[in-house]
Order: structure tokens, then sequence, then C-alpha cells
């Protein structure tokens, strides 16, 4: 049977945190792994009113077949959204809704690598990316990031040498919390434009700002057109895989074909549900919320570390997003130490599967979103436990 398989398949394994989420099931697991939004905070009967409505008001046309580039309402609101909050005009015909911006990662490696295309990456980098992007075999380089974004010098010898297209998350970077700095942002588009680099700026979290100021975004900069990408999935329904891209109408056009191969288009319930919640709620009240809580959560795990983690730890402290990013001395695998830790009921991502050049070792992921107060502090003294156990 193994020969019926596509040579590509040998070559990518199952998502390393989500094998890890099935460990994490029993409830008696304190989890900093996954990477998820606090339910608590789900607008559940807001949404339940919206769908209620969807269903009186239009009915049989929610359950239908509907276009590929989605629902033309929804892609109106999320324009003037860009525009009340970011200050970014983007025309709603610009916008593809997708089934999450997972997908955008998937219809994006179809439409624009082959083999052997040198695909540029954050080190540490987004595990649903490289998941996605090594289905087409491409050749990863990696670019470190610094405390203000990526190093330039190595991301202009990257360019130089030939990079196809350069993939990073700027805001509240997953795995490592990273922002990129307004000086780092205009620099990143000078370079893209120079050597004509397609750039794909994935934004989930950029709403998620508990401090500091907001930055505008890297595709505002760039004279050639980029794809962006968002998501509902922090700020509303994870549940619902809603996501959209933004790009310029050639890059559109290939990026539709490609959706309409892949499932046609993202489910009409959804989108419409969706339309209406935006249409009857606030988003920015429900979104201030959020920032509020995960503020607080983030500010809890913070001190929680700095109580019962050896000295030896350092952390990166974002200003928004949802996870934490601690380096450990060298030597110390965080791979071992997770089956250490798991023993004591607490579980977190080892940086590792983060890299593709097979370092990162001594890095962890943790998440703080999806814990209350009691759960960080209880979670984190078992956790620094057993790196002390490690440290001697």
């Amino acid at each position: 049977m193994s020969n019926t398989f596509a040579r590509r398949m040998g070559t990518v394994h199952r998502s390393f945190i989500r094998e890890i989420l099935k460990v994490t099931a029993n409830p008696e697991i304190i989890s900093f792994a996954g990477g998820l939004p606090n339910p608590e905070l789900f607008p559940v009967a807001a949404m339940d009113t919206a769908a209620h409505g969807v269903f009186a008001e239009i009915g049989a046309s929610a359950l239908q077949y509907s276009t590929t580039e989605g629902d033309a309402g929804l892609r109106a609101i999320i324009a003037k959204r860009y525009k009340d909050v970011r200050g970014l005009d983007v025309d709603p015909d610009s916008i593809l809704v997708t089934t999450g911006s997972q997908q955008i990662l998937d219809l994006v490696a179809k439409v624009f690598i082959d083999r052997g295309d040198k695909i540029v990456i954050e080190r540490p980098g987004y595990l649903g990316a490289i998941q996605a992007f090594s289905l087409f075999e491409p050749e990863f380089v990696t670019v470190s990031l610094e405390p203000d974004g990526p190093n330039l010098d190595e991301l202009e010898a990257a360019f130089r040498d030939g990079a196809k297209c350069f993939y990073s998350v700027p805001n509240f970077q997953n795995p490592s919390g990273v922002t990129y700095s307004l000086e780092k942002r205009k620099a990143v588009a000078a370079l893209l434009d120079k050597y004509g680099v397609l750039f794909v700026e994935d934004d989930p979290y950029g709403e998620l700002r508990f401090m500091g100021e907001d930055l505008p975004s890297i595709y505002s900069f760039c004279k050639n057109p980029g794809i962006l990408c968002g998501s509902f999935s922090k700020i509303a329904a994870p549940g619902f895989r809603l996501g959209w891209l933004v790009t310029g109408k050639e890059v559109y056009d290939k990026l539709v074909i490609a959706k309409q191969a892949a499932d046609l288009h993202t489910s009409t319930v959804a989108q419409s549900i969706m339309r209406r919640y935006l249409e009857t709620n606030d988003i920015e009240s429900h979104v201030a919320l959020i920032r509020e809580r995960y503020g607080y959560q983030r500010g809890v795990m913070v001190e929680m570390i700095k109580r019962y983690f050896p000295s030896e730890v350092s952390i990166i402290e974002p200003e928004g997003g949802m996870f934490l990013w601690a380096t450990m001395p060298e030597g110390v695998s965080s791979m071992d130490l997770f089956d250490v830790a798991i023993k004591d009921k607490v579980a977190f991502v080892p940086g590792r599967p983060f890299y593709v050049d097979g370092t990162g070792e001594n890095t962890m992921r943790l998440n703080f979103s999806n814990s209350d107060e009691g759960r960080i502090e209880e979670g984190i003294k078992r956790l620094g436990r057993s790196i002390a156990t490690f440290l001697k």
C-alpha cells in the first residue's frame, strides 16, 4: 500500500501540536499547549440570535451553494473594518473568504510553490505554515527573529539568492510573540519591492494588542501586491472556520481557481451567521473585552514565571497575542522536559517543531489565553519544578 502514496506524503508528518492535544485531553492536565482562544469569551448568545435571524429571514438561501469569492455583505464588512480599525483602504472585491486562514496557506502553496522553490520563513516559524508548505516540497530558508523583527541582512541575502516567497507573522508572532517594529516593517517592504518577492502577511493576532500602539501592516507599505491574511477565529468563533485574504487581481484570480478546485466555496451558513452577527452587534466592544482578559492572563503568567521558573530561563514578554516564548540554557531538551512535565500533569509545546533546521531544542511555547488565573499559577509552578530538575 505504501507504494501508492504520493512522494510528497513522505516528507510531511502529523502536526506535533495536534498530537499533543490528544495527550492533554485529560481534564487533570493543565495545558499551555494549544493555541486556543478562551471559550468563556465566545459570543454564544449573540451567535444564537444571529443564527435564528438568518434562518428566519433568508432560510433556504443560507443552505444553498454560494460564490467562491464569498458573501458580498461579509466582504464589505471586512473592508470597512480595515478602514475603521487599521486605516487601510481595501476593495471588497479584493477579499476572498476562505475556510479558516489555514486554507490560505494551502492555496498559496498550490498556486506558487514548485518542488525546490526557496520559501523564506521566520526562525522559529509557524508550524501550520511549515506543514502546509511542506506538502509541496520547497526548500525552506529561515531568517533569525530579533526582538523587533527579522534580521534584515539574512532576509536580503535570502531574497538575493532567489527566494520566491516570504511568509511572516509580524504581530505577536506564533510561536515567539515577537512584533515587528515600524522601522523593520518599512525595511521589509522595501526589500520585497526591490527583489520582487511574493509576501504573505499572516495577521490572526493583530487585533489582540493589549499593550503599546497598533502598527500598520507591511502590506500597506508594499508597492507590489502581496497577500494579507485575516481570521475571525481569534476575535469571534474559531469553530466557524472563517478566514479571508486580500490581494491584487492577478494573484486573486489564481487563488480563486485553486479554491474552486479545493472546496467550491466556504460554508454559506457560517458566512451568513457571521455577517448577521457583525451587523447586529458591536464587534469592537467584544474585541476590547478579549484584549482586556488576555492582557490580564498574560500578566499573571509573566508574574508566575518570574516567581517559579529558575532564573536561567528567559522569556519574551509579548504586547499582544496568545503566547509566551521561553528559552532554557543550552543543552536542556524541552522534548525530554515534556515527558517529565506531563507526569506532573502540565503540558506545553516543545520548541523544536517550529524550526525546520532541527534547532530550538531548548525552547518552548506557552499559551496563556485558555487558562484562568488559578490554573496558570498552578501550571507554571508545576512546570518550574520540572525545569528545576533538569538544571540540577
